[in-house]
């Protein structure tokens, strides 16, 4: 409700970014469903350890998560009528959130959700995500504030996330995907845990 209410033209703007870029007239073009793909769990586990999508597997299965999850929890705020190119471009967002957990080194505790929040608010400019890390500020240890200040900046310094071919890049190792989108170790994200 609140990335809903408080996100302005973001969404918008995020949009035309994709729209305009290859790989959105892409995904566009050939009516991509990222969902299918990050499903396909017999695809992911045949995908060479240390690679973005078994990575990603391993990620799902520990935290006993289904992309289908994302789904229906969006069905119950998700509801505006959308224009027919931009719903296959909200979705493939909603169906990218645990690759970006993946890609980006943060959990799913309450300290990584919040950093990713603030890395991908760098990405999406939607002031929901950094009111509900402000609400959050004050009960933060310093560690933890350090650690959402860091995803800030390291959001920042990262290649603009909202276009990327995540079907391409499931293949690919983890290790060298974060180093081409220029994605900073998380390790005060990291100190903050420990």
């Amino acid at each position: 409700m609140i990335f809903r209410a408080l996100r302005g033209r973001s969404g918008i703007r995020a949009f035309a970014g994709f729209k305009s870029s290859e790989t959105g007239r892409r995904v566009l073009a050939e009516r991509r469903v990222l969902l299918d793909v990050v499903n396909d769990r017999a695809y992911l586990a045949a995908l060479p350890q240390g690679s973005v999508g078994h990575a990603y597997l391993d990620f799902m299965e520990s935290e006993n998560l289904s992309a289908d999850g994302l789904v229906m929890a969006s069905q119950e705020w998700e509801k505006e009528k959308l224009p027919a190119d931009v719903e296959p471009f909200r979705n493939r967002m909603r169906d990218s959130h645990d690759l970006t957990h993946i890609l980006t080194g943060y959990g799913r505790d309450p300290l990584g959700e919040l950093c990713l929040l603030a890395f991908m608010n760098r990405h999406s400019n939607n002031l929901g995500q950094l009111l509900i890390v402000a609400m959050s500020w004050s009960r933060m240890p310093p560690k933890s504030r350090a650690a959402v200040i860091q995803a800030w900046r390291d959001g920042k310094k990262a290649r603009w996330m909202m276009a990327l071919d995540y079907e391409a890049l499931l293949a690919r190792p983890l290790e060298d995907v974060r180093r081409d989108l220029r994605i900073a170790d998380p390790s005060r994200y990291r100190a903050a845990l420990s």
